[in-house]
């Protein structure tokens, strides 16, 4: 049902893919980022590196699922 709704607004699997893969580069730089900022603040630094890190398996199997539709 969300699948199909997604499909019918106009997204396509390659648009999950491309955001998939995007997450991940985000993932590295806040990771990388988090490295740089003082003591105090890398504890929460490094846990929106790992929460964004949870994006990219969510946002490739919708692609995958959009690609079984189309």
């Amino acid at each position: 049902m969300v699948i199909r709704l997604l499909h019918r607004t106009g997204l396509r699997s390659t648009h999950f893919h491309t955001a998939s893969l995007a997450t991940i580069s985000l993932c590295i730089g806040l990771w990388v980022r988090a490295k740089t900022v003082d003591q105090r603040q890398r504890g929460n630094a490094e846990r929106r590196a790992l929460f964004v890190g949870l994006w990219p398996p969510t946002m490739w199997l919708i692609g995958e699922s959009l690609r079984e539709l189309e």
